[in-house]
Protein backbone atom coordinates (compact mmCIF):
# COMPACT_ATOMS: atom_id res chain seq x y z
CA UNK A 1 0.00 0.00 0.00
CA UNK A 2 1.44 3.79 -0.81
CA UNK A 3 0.09 6.47 1.12
CA UNK A 4 -0.92 9.31 -0.49
CA UNK A 5 1.99 12.08 -1.45
CA UNK A 6 4.42 9.72 -0.31
CA UNK A 7 4.91 7.58 -3.75
CA UNK A 8 7.85 6.47 -5.48
CA UNK A 9 7.23 9.14 -8.09
CA UNK A 10 6.93 12.01 -4.92
CA UNK A 11 10.37 10.55 -3.68
CA UNK A 12 11.97 10.49 -7.07
CA UNK A 13 11.68 14.26 -7.75
CA UNK A 14 12.77 15.35 -4.30
CA UNK A 15 15.64 13.06 -5.01
CA UNK A 16 16.43 14.92 -8.02
CA UNK A 17 16.23 18.36 -6.69
CA UNK A 18 18.33 17.47 -4.34
CA UNK A 19 21.15 15.16 -6.81
CA UNK A 20 20.66 19.32 -8.38
CA UNK A 21 21.63 21.29 -5.73
CA UNK A 22 24.90 18.48 -5.36
CA UNK A 23 25.43 18.58 -8.43
CA UNK A 24 25.78 22.30 -8.95
CA UNK A 25 28.19 22.32 -5.87
CA UNK A 26 30.33 19.21 -7.60
CA UNK A 27 30.40 20.81 -10.45
CA UNK A 28 32.10 24.08 -9.41
CA UNK A 29 34.43 22.60 -7.35
CA UNK A 30 35.32 20.16 -10.43
CA UNK A 31 36.06 23.64 -12.27
CA UNK A 32 38.03 25.09 -9.36
CA UNK A 33 40.45 22.07 -9.33
CA UNK A 34 40.86 21.87 -13.35
CA UNK A 35 42.12 25.40 -13.04
CA UNK A 36 45.58 24.21 -10.99
CA UNK A 37 46.44 20.93 -13.71
CA UNK A 38 47.14 19.03 -10.54
CA UNK A 39 46.11 15.52 -9.82
CA UNK A 40 43.97 14.69 -7.20
CA UNK A 41 46.57 13.47 -5.05
CA UNK A 42 48.67 16.27 -5.76
CA UNK A 43 45.97 19.15 -5.06
CA UNK A 44 44.83 16.99 -1.93
CA UNK A 45 48.44 16.93 -0.28
CA UNK A 46 48.56 20.51 -1.04
CA UNK A 47 45.37 21.19 0.73
CA UNK A 48 45.88 19.17 3.62
CA UNK A 49 43.01 16.51 2.59
CA UNK A 50 42.29 13.07 1.62
CA UNK A 51 42.85 12.27 -2.02
CA UNK A 52 39.45 9.77 -2.12
CA UNK A 53 37.51 12.40 0.50
CA UNK A 54 38.41 15.50 -2.77
CA UNK A 55 37.76 12.95 -5.36
CA UNK A 56 34.09 12.11 -3.70
CA UNK A 57 33.48 15.99 -3.21
CA UNK A 58 34.33 16.82 -6.96
CA UNK A 59 32.48 13.86 -8.10
CA UNK A 60 28.95 15.13 -5.47
CA UNK A 61 29.58 11.73 -3.96
CA UNK A 62 29.82 13.81 -0.64
CA UNK A 63 29.49 17.27 0.67
CA UNK A 64 31.84 18.85 3.57
CA UNK A 65 30.09 19.41 6.52
CA UNK A 66 32.50 22.27 7.43
CA UNK A 67 33.56 24.58 4.62
CA UNK A 68 37.18 25.29 6.00
CA UNK A 69 38.28 22.28 2.94
CA UNK A 70 36.37 24.23 0.56
CA UNK A 71 37.73 27.69 1.70
CA UNK A 72 41.14 26.37 0.99
CA UNK A 73 40.50 25.17 -2.20
CA UNK A 74 39.02 28.43 -3.44
CA UNK A 75 41.78 29.94 -2.24
CA UNK A 76 45.05 27.85 -3.76
CA UNK A 77 42.81 27.98 -7.41
CA UNK A 78 42.69 31.37 -7.21
CA UNK A 79 38.93 31.89 -7.00
CA UNK A 80 37.88 35.64 -7.45
CA UNK A 81 35.81 36.92 -4.85
CA UNK A 82 32.55 36.72 -6.79
CA UNK A 83 33.45 32.90 -7.16
CA UNK A 84 34.08 32.74 -3.78
CA UNK A 85 30.37 34.03 -2.64
CA UNK A 86 28.82 31.83 -5.45
CA UNK A 87 30.57 28.78 -3.88
CA UNK A 88 29.70 29.58 -0.74
CA UNK A 89 26.12 29.26 -1.60
CA UNK A 90 26.04 26.07 -3.45
CA UNK A 91 28.05 24.83 -0.78
CA UNK A 92 24.97 26.17 1.94
CA UNK A 93 22.27 24.48 -0.75
CA UNK A 94 24.09 21.44 -1.17
CA UNK A 95 24.24 20.80 2.87
CA UNK A 96 20.65 21.71 3.51
CA UNK A 97 19.67 18.99 0.27
CA UNK A 98 21.63 16.31 2.01
CA UNK A 99 20.16 16.20 5.20
CA UNK A 100 16.41 17.10 3.70
CA UNK A 101 16.97 14.27 1.39
CA UNK A 102 17.85 12.23 4.46
CA UNK A 103 15.08 13.59 6.54
CA UNK A 104 12.53 12.86 3.55
CA UNK A 105 13.60 9.39 3.07
CA UNK A 106 13.29 8.43 7.13
CA UNK A 107 9.55 10.10 6.96
CA UNK A 108 8.66 8.14 3.71
CA UNK A 109 9.46 5.00 4.68
CA UNK A 110 7.71 5.65 7.83
CA UNK A 111 4.80 6.66 6.08
CA UNK A 112 4.67 3.48 3.67
CA UNK A 113 5.04 1.59 7.01
CA UNK A 114 2.33 3.34 9.05
CA UNK A 115 0.06 3.24 5.86
CA UNK A 116 0.69 -0.73 5.99
CA UNK A 117 -0.15 -0.81 9.60
CA UNK A 118 -3.51 0.85 9.51
CA UNK A 119 -4.72 -0.84 6.58
CA UNK A 120 -4.05 -4.08 8.54
CA UNK A 121 -6.23 -2.23 10.94
CA UNK A 122 -8.88 -1.47 9.59
CA UNK A 123 -9.46 -5.26 8.24
CA UNK A 124 -9.17 -6.39 11.18
CA UNK A 125 -11.44 -3.71 13.48
CA UNK A 126 -14.43 -3.41 10.31
CA UNK A 127 -14.36 -6.74 8.66
CA UNK A 128 -16.21 -6.94 5.57
CA UNK A 129 -20.39 -7.09 5.90
CA UNK A 130 -20.87 -11.14 4.80
CA UNK A 131 -22.57 -11.61 1.35
CA UNK A 132 -26.67 -11.87 2.13
CA UNK A 133 -28.24 -14.54 1.56
CA UNK A 134 -30.30 -15.26 -1.81
CA UNK A 135 -33.69 -14.88 -1.66
CA UNK A 136 -33.38 -12.90 1.25
CA UNK A 137 -34.59 -9.25 1.55
CA UNK A 138 -31.80 -6.99 2.09
CA UNK A 139 -32.13 -5.54 5.74
CA UNK A 140 -33.06 -8.78 7.10
CA UNK A 141 -30.81 -10.39 9.21
CA UNK A 142 -29.11 -13.33 7.75
CA UNK A 143 -30.05 -16.42 9.65
CA UNK A 144 -33.61 -16.13 9.87
CA UNK A 145 -35.82 -18.51 7.66
CA UNK A 146 -37.35 -16.91 4.48
CA UNK A 147 -40.94 -18.02 5.34
CA UNK A 148 -40.37 -15.87 8.57
CA UNK A 149 -38.92 -13.12 7.16
CA UNK A 150 -41.81 -13.12 4.52
CA UNK A 151 -44.60 -13.16 7.08
CA UNK A 152 -42.52 -10.40 8.95
CA UNK A 153 -43.88 -7.96 6.09
CA UNK A 154 -43.15 -4.57 6.68
CA UNK A 155 -42.36 -5.07 10.69
CA UNK A 156 -38.73 -3.43 11.54
CA UNK A 157 -35.92 -5.37 11.73
CA UNK A 158 -32.75 -5.01 13.67
CA UNK A 159 -29.42 -3.60 12.18
CA UNK A 160 -26.61 -6.33 12.00
CA UNK A 161 -24.10 -6.10 14.05
CA UNK A 162 -21.05 -5.44 12.14
CA UNK A 163 -23.39 -1.92 11.36
CA UNK A 164 -23.86 -1.05 14.70
CA UNK A 165 -20.44 -1.23 15.89
CA UNK A 166 -18.93 0.88 12.82
CA UNK A 167 -20.95 3.25 13.75
CA UNK A 168 -20.11 3.33 17.42
CA UNK A 169 -16.52 3.43 16.42
CA UNK A 170 -16.79 6.39 14.36
CA UNK A 171 -19.51 8.18 17.15
CA UNK A 172 -16.05 7.54 19.42
CA UNK A 173 -13.58 8.87 17.08
CA UNK A 174 -15.57 12.04 16.71
CA UNK A 175 -16.05 12.79 19.93
CA UNK A 176 -12.58 12.07 20.97
CA UNK A 177 -10.80 14.73 18.06
CA UNK A 178 -13.56 17.44 19.51
CA UNK A 179 -12.37 16.46 23.01
CA UNK A 180 -8.74 16.90 22.06
CA UNK A 181 -9.45 20.02 20.15
CA UNK A 182 -11.55 21.76 22.89
CA UNK A 183 -8.56 21.00 25.87
CA UNK A 184 -5.82 22.57 23.23
CA UNK A 185 -7.94 25.77 22.59
CA UNK A 186 -7.85 25.96 25.99
CA UNK A 187 -4.31 25.94 26.96
CA UNK A 188 -3.31 29.71 27.73
CA UNK A 189 -0.10 31.62 26.02
CA UNK A 190 1.99 32.28 28.75
CA UNK A 191 2.27 29.16 30.96
CA UNK A 192 4.76 29.59 33.94
CA UNK A 193 7.38 26.50 33.84
CA UNK A 194 7.61 24.59 36.95
CA UNK A 195 10.50 22.48 36.31
CA UNK A 196 13.75 23.16 38.75
CA UNK A 197 15.61 24.10 35.94
CA UNK A 198 13.72 27.08 35.16
CA UNK A 199 15.36 28.55 38.14
CA UNK A 200 18.86 29.49 38.28
CA UNK A 201 18.61 30.97 34.37
CA UNK A 202 17.12 34.33 34.56
CA UNK A 203 13.88 33.70 33.41
CA UNK A 204 11.22 35.63 34.95
CA UNK A 205 8.54 33.56 37.32
CA UNK A 206 4.85 33.34 34.96
CA UNK A 207 6.96 34.40 31.64
CA UNK A 208 7.06 31.34 28.96
CA UNK A 209 10.17 31.54 26.61
CA UNK A 210 10.89 34.49 24.55
CA UNK A 211 11.55 31.98 21.09
CA UNK A 212 12.35 28.53 21.02
CA UNK A 213 13.04 27.16 17.35
CA UNK A 214 13.10 23.43 17.86
CA UNK A 215 15.84 22.23 16.13
CA UNK A 216 14.39 19.51 13.41
CA UNK A 217 10.86 20.71 13.67
CA UNK A 218 11.24 24.40 12.38
CA UNK A 219 9.37 25.63 15.89
CA UNK A 220 8.52 28.77 16.33
CA UNK A 221 10.30 31.62 17.56
CA UNK A 222 8.56 34.41 19.23
CA UNK A 223 9.35 38.65 18.36
CA UNK A 224 8.79 41.51 19.68
CA UNK A 225 8.24 45.28 19.12
CA UNK A 226 10.08 46.19 21.55
CA UNK A 227 13.35 43.82 23.12
CA UNK A 228 13.83 40.17 22.76
CA UNK A 229 13.56 37.82 26.34
CA UNK A 230 15.77 35.40 27.16
CA UNK A 231 13.99 31.69 26.46
CA UNK A 232 14.10 29.83 29.72
CA UNK A 233 16.30 26.98 30.31
CA UNK A 234 15.02 23.93 29.90
CA UNK A 235 17.95 22.16 31.75
CA UNK A 236 18.34 18.46 30.68
CA UNK A 237 14.77 18.44 29.58
CA UNK A 238 13.24 19.13 26.26
CA UNK A 239 10.30 21.78 24.54
CA UNK A 240 8.05 21.67 22.81
CA UNK A 241 5.80 23.66 21.09
CA UNK A 242 1.90 24.25 22.47
CA UNK A 243 -0.70 25.56 19.76
CA UNK A 244 -0.15 29.17 21.29
CA UNK A 245 2.88 29.26 19.75
CA UNK A 246 4.68 29.24 23.76
CA UNK A 247 7.18 26.25 24.26
CA UNK A 248 6.28 24.05 27.63
CA UNK A 249 9.53 22.23 29.31
CA UNK A 250 8.62 18.49 29.78
CA UNK A 251 11.58 16.36 32.07
CA UNK A 252 13.47 13.95 30.21
CA UNK A 253 16.58 11.65 30.49
CA UNK A 254 20.16 13.34 29.32
CA UNK A 255 20.19 14.11 25.71
CA UNK A 256 20.20 10.80 23.75
CA UNK A 257 23.46 10.70 20.69
CA UNK A 258 22.39 12.11 17.72
CA UNK A 259 23.21 13.14 14.32
CA UNK A 260 24.07 16.48 15.76
CA UNK A 261 22.26 18.35 13.00
CA UNK A 262 19.41 20.68 13.51
CA UNK A 263 17.41 23.32 11.81
CA UNK A 264 14.94 26.06 12.74
CA UNK A 265 12.85 28.60 10.35
CA UNK A 266 10.13 30.85 11.47
CA UNK A 267 7.64 30.21 9.19
CA UNK A 268 4.43 31.64 10.36
CA UNK A 269 5.87 33.20 13.46
CA UNK A 270 7.51 36.37 12.45
CA UNK A 271 10.47 35.21 12.36
CA UNK A 272 12.36 36.74 9.70
CA UNK A 273 15.73 34.21 9.70
CA UNK A 274 16.36 30.63 9.42
CA UNK A 275 19.25 28.79 10.47
CA UNK A 276 20.31 25.29 10.54
CA UNK A 277 23.28 23.65 13.33
CA UNK A 278 25.66 20.99 12.88
CA UNK A 279 27.56 19.88 16.46
CA UNK A 280 29.62 16.80 14.19
CA UNK A 281 32.01 19.61 12.90
CA UNK A 282 36.12 18.36 13.08
CA UNK A 283 38.73 20.50 13.95
CA UNK A 284 40.30 21.21 10.33
CA UNK A 285 37.76 18.73 8.82
CA UNK A 286 39.71 15.96 10.44
CA UNK A 287 41.09 15.80 14.14
CA UNK A 288 37.83 15.49 17.56
CA UNK A 289 37.33 13.22 20.46
CA UNK A 290 34.78 11.32 21.43
CA UNK A 291 34.03 9.85 24.94
CA UNK A 292 32.59 6.22 24.54
CA UNK A 293 31.73 3.75 27.40
CA UNK A 294 33.34 0.79 25.31
CA UNK A 295 36.25 -1.26 24.99
CA UNK A 296 38.75 -0.81 21.85
CA UNK A 297 37.75 -4.30 20.63
CA UNK A 298 34.08 -3.43 20.30
CA UNK A 299 34.36 0.09 18.70
CA UNK A 300 34.67 0.31 15.06
CA UNK A 301 37.53 2.48 13.18
CA UNK A 302 36.62 6.12 13.00
CA UNK A 303 34.29 7.10 10.03
CA UNK A 304 34.75 9.85 7.62
CA UNK A 305 34.20 13.57 9.07
CA UNK A 306 30.46 13.63 7.00
CA UNK A 307 29.38 10.64 8.41
CA UNK A 308 30.20 11.46 12.04
CA UNK A 309 26.83 11.53 13.46
CA UNK A 310 25.47 8.26 12.49
CA UNK A 311 28.85 7.11 13.96
CA UNK A 312 28.22 8.48 16.98
CA UNK A 313 25.04 7.90 17.55
CA UNK A 314 25.53 4.08 17.12
CA UNK A 315 28.68 3.96 19.36
CA UNK A 316 26.55 6.06 22.29
CA UNK A 317 29.26 8.45 22.11
CA UNK A 318 29.74 12.17 23.15
CA UNK A 319 31.96 14.48 22.69
CA UNK A 320 34.97 14.87 24.40
CA UNK A 321 36.90 18.12 25.94
CA UNK A 322 35.70 20.12 22.81
CA UNK A 323 32.36 20.05 20.50
CA UNK A 324 32.11 22.53 17.32
CA UNK A 325 28.73 23.50 16.33
CA UNK A 326 28.67 25.07 12.69
CA UNK A 327 25.81 27.88 12.53
CA UNK A 328 24.30 29.03 8.97
CA UNK A 329 22.09 31.61 9.67
CA UNK A 330 19.86 33.09 6.49
CA UNK A 331 17.53 35.71 6.15
CA UNK A 332 13.93 34.80 4.74
CA UNK A 333 13.93 38.14 2.55
CA UNK A 334 16.19 40.77 1.03
CA UNK A 335 15.68 42.51 3.94
CA UNK A 336 18.45 42.85 6.63
CA UNK A 337 18.32 41.30 9.78
CA UNK A 338 20.63 42.17 12.34
CA UNK A 339 22.54 39.67 14.90
CA UNK A 340 23.03 41.34 17.78
CA UNK A 341 24.49 39.04 20.27
CA UNK A 342 25.43 35.27 20.79
CA UNK A 343 24.96 33.68 24.26
CA UNK A 344 26.05 30.32 25.95
CA UNK A 345 23.17 29.01 28.60
CA UNK A 346 24.95 26.31 30.66
CA UNK A 347 21.76 24.11 31.60
CA UNK A 348 23.81 20.97 33.28
CA UNK A 349 27.05 20.37 35.53
CA UNK A 350 28.25 17.31 36.34
CA UNK A 351 31.37 15.11 36.82
CA UNK A 352 33.08 14.08 33.23
CA UNK A 353 31.58 10.67 31.78
CA UNK A 354 33.25 7.78 32.44
CA UNK A 355 34.45 5.35 29.27
CA UNK A 356 37.16 5.87 27.07
CA UNK A 357 38.33 8.62 24.82
CA UNK A 358 38.60 7.89 20.88
CA UNK A 359 40.58 10.24 18.42
CA UNK A 360 39.41 10.46 15.26
CA UNK A 361 42.65 12.45 13.42
CA UNK A 362 45.27 10.53 11.47
CA UNK A 363 47.74 13.32 12.02
CA UNK A 364 45.97 15.63 9.37
CA UNK A 365 46.55 19.18 9.72
CA UNK A 366 45.65 22.54 7.81
CA UNK A 367 47.31 25.62 6.69
CA UNK A 368 44.12 27.54 7.35
CA UNK A 369 42.16 28.52 11.08
CA UNK A 370 39.01 29.47 10.58
CA UNK A 371 37.59 32.35 12.58
CA UNK A 372 35.23 31.14 15.38
CA UNK A 373 33.55 32.06 18.74
CA UNK A 374 35.71 30.25 21.90
CA UNK A 375 33.69 28.90 24.62
CA UNK A 376 34.92 28.14 28.02
CA UNK A 377 32.27 25.93 29.86
CA UNK A 378 34.06 25.23 32.95
CA UNK A 379 33.74 29.24 33.82
CA UNK A 380 30.87 29.70 35.77
CA UNK A 381 29.40 32.15 33.42
CA UNK A 382 30.56 31.18 29.96
CA UNK A 383 30.67 33.79 27.31
CA UNK A 384 30.73 33.22 23.83
CA UNK A 385 34.20 34.91 22.86
CA UNK A 386 35.25 36.19 18.98
CA UNK A 387 38.29 34.60 17.50
CA UNK A 388 40.54 35.68 14.60
CA UNK A 389 41.57 33.21 11.92
CA UNK A 390 44.28 32.35 9.37
CA UNK A 391 44.90 31.83 6.28
CA UNK A 392 48.78 30.78 5.93
CA UNK A 393 49.88 33.61 8.21
CA UNK A 394 47.33 35.90 6.69
CA UNK A 395 44.76 37.17 9.53
CA UNK A 396 41.11 36.58 9.56
CA UNK A 397 39.29 39.19 11.23
CA UNK A 398 37.28 38.10 14.08
CA UNK A 399 33.29 37.88 13.41
CA UNK A 400 31.62 41.52 15.29
CA UNK A 401 28.34 41.42 16.91
CA UNK A 402 26.26 43.17 15.45
CA UNK A 403 26.06 41.00 11.94
CA UNK A 404 23.94 41.36 9.10
CA UNK A 405 22.36 38.58 7.14
CA UNK A 406 19.76 38.64 4.82
CA UNK A 407 18.49 35.98 2.04
CA UNK A 408 21.44 36.77 -0.42
CA UNK A 409 24.01 37.87 2.52
CA UNK A 410 24.19 34.30 4.54
CA UNK A 411 26.48 33.79 7.37
CA UNK A 412 28.31 30.93 8.57
CA UNK A 413 29.40 31.07 12.87
CA UNK A 414 31.52 28.31 14.00
CA UNK A 415 31.44 27.99 18.16
CA UNK A 416 33.83 25.81 20.01
CA UNK A 417 33.70 24.83 22.95
CA UNK A 418 35.20 23.13 25.84
CA UNK A 419 35.81 21.80 29.11
CA UNK A 420 38.45 20.10 31.10
CA UNK A 421 36.50 19.38 34.37
CA UNK A 422 32.49 19.07 33.82
CA UNK A 423 29.88 16.80 31.79
CA UNK A 424 28.15 19.74 30.45
CA UNK A 425 24.55 20.40 28.76
CA UNK A 426 24.64 23.91 26.92
CA UNK A 427 22.61 25.52 24.02
CA UNK A 428 23.25 29.01 22.06
CA UNK A 429 20.91 31.91 22.19
CA UNK A 430 21.27 33.96 18.88
CA UNK A 431 19.36 37.47 19.45
CA UNK A 432 18.09 39.15 16.17
CA UNK A 433 16.90 42.73 15.09
CA UNK A 434 15.07 43.94 12.14
CA UNK A 435 12.62 46.36 10.96
CA UNK A 436 12.30 47.58 14.63
CA UNK A 437 11.14 43.95 16.05
CA UNK A 438 13.81 41.95 17.93
CA UNK A 439 13.93 38.23 19.17
CA UNK A 440 15.49 35.58 20.04
CA UNK A 441 15.71 31.79 18.31
CA UNK A 442 17.26 28.56 20.65
CA UNK A 443 20.00 26.32 18.85
CA UNK A 444 20.35 23.10 20.41
CA UNK A 445 20.92 19.75 18.83
CA UNK A 446 17.10 18.93 17.53
CA UNK A 447 15.51 20.33 20.66
CA UNK A 448 17.92 18.86 23.30
CA UNK A 449 20.84 20.77 24.87
CA UNK A 450 24.57 20.05 23.30
CA UNK A 451 26.72 18.03 25.69
CA UNK A 452 30.48 17.88 26.46
CA UNK A 453 32.54 15.77 28.76
CA UNK A 454 36.02 16.43 29.91
CA UNK A 455 38.45 13.70 29.03
CA UNK A 456 41.35 14.32 31.40
CA UNK A 457 42.40 11.07 33.38
CA UNK A 458 40.86 8.91 30.74
CA UNK A 459 42.51 6.13 28.94
CA UNK A 460 42.87 7.59 24.86
CA UNK A 461 42.94 5.73 21.70
CA UNK A 462 44.03 6.76 17.76
CA UNK A 463 43.55 3.92 15.46
CA UNK A 464 46.38 2.56 13.79
CA UNK A 465 45.37 2.25 10.22
CA UNK A 466 48.12 -0.24 9.25
CA UNK A 467 47.57 -2.51 12.24
CA UNK A 468 43.78 -2.01 11.26
CA UNK A 469 43.21 -2.01 15.39
CA UNK A 470 43.09 0.46 17.92
CA UNK A 471 46.09 1.64 20.10
CA UNK A 472 46.99 3.88 23.33
CA UNK A 473 47.47 7.60 21.93
CA UNK A 474 51.28 8.39 21.92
Amino acid sequence: MTVPGRGRRGRDRFTVSSDDDVAEFAALLTELKARTERSYGSLARRLGMNTSTLHRYCAGEAVPQDFAPVERLAEFCGASPEERLELHRRWLRAVAARQARARGAEAGAGAEAGGEETAAAEATASPEAPAEVEGVPQGVAQGVPHSVAQDAGSAPVATPWYRRRRGSVLLGVACALLATVGTLSALPADRPSNHPSAAGTGAPPGRGPAATATAGTGGPASSSPTSGASPSASGSAGTSPDPQGSSRTTPSAPPAPSSGSGSGAGSGSGVPLTWTADSQVWALGCGHDYVVDRPPSRVPPPPAAQDAGTWAAAQGAVHGRETNVQIAVQGRSSTAVVLTALRVRVVGRATPLAGTAYAMDQGCGGSITPRSFAVDLDKDRPVARSVPGSNEGTPIPAVRMPYRVSAEDPEVLLVKARTKTCACDWYLELDWSSQGRTGTVRIDDRGRPFRTSGIEGLSRYMYDTGERRWRPYV
